[in-house]
């Protein structure tokens, strides 16, 4: 199996170029060497590399900076996606994908399922979903995989970012009304591998069937809440830390160029189904993160 990974420098990314490698060759290629706004360019490195599985994992994800680049959140977020899909197509290979909640606006009371009707907020979200949907146009054998709140120990992301600020400052205001599933990012990406594996035996017997699956970490909690045991932890580990108080704020008292969905919960019982994983708990994985290397 020869596997090309886009996006490599990337908090999924990186774990992915190490987890993909038990399956097979991996050619993983960071933003520099895998340009999404030379269109031209990167059908030619698909082609010259023709992979049995393209792995996905480079997006523009500036939530807030995308409401005044929409063109270039397009260009990586739905074009570029559509010269991968294209030549999956012409190549016979898996696209493995990542969307994200952003997609939907959040309103529905109960967690969303694949097949709720996508209403996007923000650029950023409308440009998610037209990468989804060039896929779905294509004809090619794909997997879309949409997840909330992705962190990892390296990267910018909300873990990092609660640390550093928690070193600095006495006082923090966490937004508490918007609710989702932190997601680690190794766990998306050994999750991947699974899933490929299977993927792959599927095609061989032709008992494949492209579709969109939401991989998200189990149990829900809000930004303040995702904040409270980040410090937790990191106090665990007697990291010197200023902060005394995480004061719950809603999101109007925080606001952002970009709307955010204010129920990013997914349900994971179709994925689970299909692919036999189980789904670990957002608290569990994160304690992995802290402590590790």
């Amino acid at each position: 199996m020869k596997i090309l990974l886009t996006g490599s420098n990337g908090q999924v990314g990186w774990e992915l170029a190490r987890t993909l490698l038990p399956l097979g060759e991996v050619i993983a290629l960071n933003r520099e060497q895998a340009n999404f706004t030379n269109l031209d360019e990167l059908r030619r490195i698909i082609e010259d590399i023709s992979p049995t599985v393209i792995v996905n994992a480079a997006a523009y994800t500036a939530v807030d900076k995308a409401e005044s680049e929409r063109d270039l959140a397009f260009l990586i977020n739905a074009q570029a996606v559509a010269v991968l899909a294209e030549e999956a197509k012409k190549q016979n290979a898996l696209l493995i994908h990542y969307s994200t909640d952003y997609v939907f606006d959040g309103t529905k009371s109960t967690p969303y399922d694949e097949d709720d009707i996508p209403n996007p907020l923000s650029v950023y979200g409308e440009s998610k979903l037209a990468g989804e949907r060039a896929i779905q146009a294509s004809g090619a054998d794909y997997l879309i995989f949409r997840t909330t709140w992705v962190f990892a120990a390296r990267g910018q992301n909300f873990v990092n970012s609660i640390l550093r600020l928690a070193s600095e400052r006495e006082e923090l205001n966490i937004v508490a009304d918007q609710i989702g599933a932190p997601t680690w990012a190794r766990f998306i990406a050994e999750a991947t591998a699974h899933i490929i594996r299977q993927a792959e035996s599927e095609r061989k017997t032709e008992n494949f069937i492209s579709g969109i699956y939401n991989l998200t970490s189990a149990g829900e909690t809000s930004w303040h809440g995702f904040a409270e045991e980040i410090v937790k932890m990191a106090r665990q580990q007697n990291r010197e830390l200023k902060n005394r108080l995480l004061n719950p704020i809603p999101t109007t008292a925080y606001p952002t160029p970009a709307k955010r969905p204010s129920n990013s919960r997914l349900s994971t019982q179709r994925l689970m189904g299909r692919f036999t994983l189980v789904m670990p708990n957002w608290v569990e994985t994160l304690r992995l993160c802290v402590n590790a290397d």
